[in-house]
């Protein structure tokens, strides 16, 4: 289809809507939100700009999509309360993956839960508020809730804590591909160790984040687009879409189109059923969507 303008939308290039067609419920599983009334955690390494539930909603206008998970962003650290502010205000048709250390209380945890959250994210290479020795333990305490483990962090670090990731009671959910390096990423032993993981029923990974680790770049993020299809030829009901809206690490200068993003990982899925698997029903379930 002939793509037409659209509004203009903040940290996003460009103005065309995609070529790609959501289905109904189509869910952005990775997103953020800043706001400058709330501080950055002290040593904080990304500090972007403003990112408002306006200027998302504006996303999600030009993009299709109507269902939204909020990460909670490392900037942050454990201070949730933009989180639940964010997503009491889009609503029911929007979940959240919270950022908490091993000092929450399990009120604590419930109060979390009550409010839309299903995950905790933990960023660990650098190291933020969270570290790998806390994923266990935090995963005991989640599972009888129903959530998630996120961890975002180089695929050398992932693969050297293979074990862990084996051995969690709740599912683990791989941000950006899992970040494996380009060039032959598919024959990465982190790419494999995912892959493994997502066959066996233990994990997700997102595809999202096509920017992060592609040698060939825009438009078409070709390698990045050849991982993104393994992992959803392997295992597509283990597979999630997010936009990483408003692209936290290519502020200021590298902002991409979204439109592009999203044409792009339909090129990795060209089913139209298996994109609906991966933007409705994986959502659904993962984020417990009624």
């Amino acid at each position: 289809m002939d793509r037409r303008p659209a509004d203009v939308v903040k940290w996003s290039e460009g103005t065309e809507q995609p070529n790609t067609r959501v289905p109904a419920d189509a869910c952005d599983c990775h997103h953020h939100i800043y706001d400058a009334r709330y501080p950055f955690a002290e040593g904080a390494a990304l500090r972007p700009g403003d990112a408002s539930i306006a200027d998302y909603q504006a996303l999600q206008k030009r993009i299709g999509t109507t269902r939204n998970v909020i990460v909670q962003p490392s900037s942050y650290g454990t201070d949730n309360r933009l989180l639940l502010e964010s997503i009491a205000q889009f609503g029911a048709k929007a979940r959240g993956v919270a950022v908490v250390d091993t000092e929450v209380t399990d009120a604590g945890l419930r109060k979390l839960h009550s409010a839309g959250v299903r995950g905790i994210r933990f960023n660990l290479a650098p190291p933020g508020a969270t570290t790998l020795a806390m994923v266990k333990p935090l995963a005991a305490r989640i599972a009888p809730m129903d959530w998630h483990v996120q961890v975002n962090a180089p695929a050398a670090f992932l693969l050297e804590a293979r074990a862990i990731w084996a051995d969690l009671p709740v599912p683990v959910v791989f941000d950006h591909l899992a970040r494996v390096p380009q060039p032959n990423a598919t024959q990465h032993p982190a790419f494999l160790m995912v892959r493994g993981l997502l066959q066996q029923g233990r994990a997700y990974v997102k595809l999202s984040g096509f920017y992060n680790e592609s040698a060939v770049g825009a438009p078409g993020y070709a390698d990045a687009v050849a991982v993104a299809a393994a992992y959803a030829r392997e295992a597509p009901e283990h597979v999630l879409w997010g936009s990483d809206w408003p692209h936290p690490t290519e502020q200021p200068h590298k902002i991409p189109n979204d439109a592009v993003l999203l044409d792009a990982f339909a090129g990795a899925v060209p089913s139209e059923a298996a994109r609906k698997s991966i933007l409705v029903d994986n959502p659904a379930r993962l984020y417990q969507f009624s």
